[in-house]
């Protein structure tokens, strides 16, 4: 993708924010309409998307790049693991747990996967879908234990992963990839119809929650900085600097590094309200970091 591309890319992206925004401001955006149309794109038009980006040959050299990927994301999970334990460790609990769950879960299947499908093609849902197993493995166990020890049950963690939607469409692709199948021409435009909503659903469901921006949100702290300098900046980058000292190949690292790249999750708002932290502050986390992504993800896609 050449810089004018990028900037294009990007621009669209802000407008998409912009209608979602004054959708939320002149109340066509409700609280019912925001979950309706998350569900929607978690249900729905992100698993279409998934299931064409495999509508491909297989080979050993793809189901290499499978593998690859897929270890390059354990190896960023786990570094991100190790930056949220040896960080914020003299913060009050209730921002401690907002801090290190963002650091640990970010919002790479809402809002990478569409991402790097723009920037990447078929193939950049295809790398990201597999990119994002062991973080969805990671959210539902060392994430929720980060607010509740207690809380995770091995059984239960283990069916929302393996039930998920988007992990249910990779099932569907990669068979589909293994076994062509000739579906109808009006089944498979359906498919495209729907994939094709998955941005303009995305980014303005994200621009109604920059709508809900309050008061007490634009006060930032030195901590929620350090945070997204951290997320966007420093996680991307030894990222980065790994996968190329390893001599991956560029459409690896450029998914690898972008899906890094993502701001917090909106994930960590939900999880704080259901067990008593911060939720005002973890709203902070997402809006700021989310705000500072569209800085910092054009730059990273320059660099990539």
């Amino acid at each position: 993708m050449d810089l004018a591309n990028l900037w294009n890319l990007q621009g669209q992206l802000f407008a998409l924010l912009a209608v979602g925004a004054l959708l939320r401001k002149v109340g066509l955006f409700s609280e019912h309409t925001k979950g309706f149309l998350t569900d929607l794109v978690l249900y729905v038009t992100l698993p279409s998307s998934i299931i064409l980006s495999f509508r491909m040959d297989v080979s050993r050299k793809i189901l290499l790049s499978f593998s690859i990927i897929f270890f390059v994301s354990v190896g960023i999970q786990l570094f991100c693991f190790l930056l949220s334990k040896v960080t914020y460790g003299k913060q009050e609990q209730g921002k401690k747990s907002v801090l290190r769950y963002g650091l640990l879960v970010s919002n790479a299947g809402f809002l990478g996967l569409p991402i790097a499908g723009e920037l990447f093609g078929a193939a950049g849902f295809m790398y990201a879908s597999i990119y994002l197993i062991p973080q969805r493995i990671v959210m539902w166990t060392a994430g929720l234990s980060i607010f509740s020890p207690a809380a995770v049950n091995r059984k239960q963690a283990a069916l929302k992963v393996i039930l998920h939607p988007c992990m249910v469409a990779v099932y569907i692709g990669l068979l589909w990839m293994v076994f062509p199948v000739k579906i109808p021409s009006f089944m498979e435009m359906t498919l495209s119809s729907l994939a094709s909503c998955t941005t303009a659903l995305s980014m303005m469901l994200i621009g109604s929650l920059f709508a809900e921006m309050k008061k007490e949100h634009l006060r930032i702290d030195r901590n929620l900085v350090s945070f997204s300098l951290l997320r966007l900046g420093f996680i991307p980058f030894v990222s980065f600097v790994a996968t190329k000292l390893l001599g991956l190949d560029p459409l690896i690292i450029g998914v690898s590094v972008i899906l890094a790249a993502m701001p917090g999750g909106s994930s960590t708002v939900i999880l704080a309200s259901k067990y008593g932290r911060d939720t005002i502050y973890a709203s902070k986390l997402v809006i700021v970091s989310t705000f500072l992504s569209l800085v910092s993800i054009p730059i990273w896609g320059m660099v990539l």
